[in-house]
């Protein structure tokens, strides 16, 4: 799997005509095996202490961005969470619930909301949906 995950990493890096650099091949591969998004500070984490620097990550992630191999998926408490774009389209992410107990985030890929129509004059040219309550163990708990 190491090896399939490094060769994926490289593919993407490839295909966006980026730079293969090591600090850009650590963010994605955090990327890659989250199946979440995650915040600059958790993608730091995952890495470990071979971390590049904030700034660097904040850098690469935006360019990132630009070259659509990752988007901000949505922001929570001031902070953007980050997730690889293959499952989204440029007009629509999936739907994320996030937990208001534990904190948790989930993709629910499986899950489609038609876009929002027009209505009273209003062009929609993106749409975020995040669902918020308790995920299934701490709905138990409950």
């Amino acid at each position: 799997m190491k090896g399939e995950t490094k060769h994926k990493v490289q593919q993407m890096l490839k295909s966006a005509r980026l730079r293969r650099t090591k600090p850009r091949s650590d963010i994605l591969t955090a990327l890659l095996k989250a199946h979440q998004p995650l915040t600059r500070e958790q993608i730091a984490e995952r890495i470990g202490a071979c971390a590049p620097n904030k700034v660097t990550i904040y850098r690469a992630l935006e360019t990132f961005v630009a070259a659509d191999i990752v988007h901000k998926a949505f922001v929570q408490n001031r902070t953007w969470y980050f997730e690889l774009s293959h499952h989204c389209t440029a007009d629509q992410c999936h739907p994320h619930f996030c937990c208001r107990c534990c904190g948790r985030t989930d993709c629910l890929h499986e899950l489609h909301i038609p876009m929002t129509a027009d209505s009273g004059g209003y062009i929609i040219q993106h749409q975020r949906v995040q669902l918020e309550g308790l995920c299934p163990k701490c709905s138990k708990s409950a």
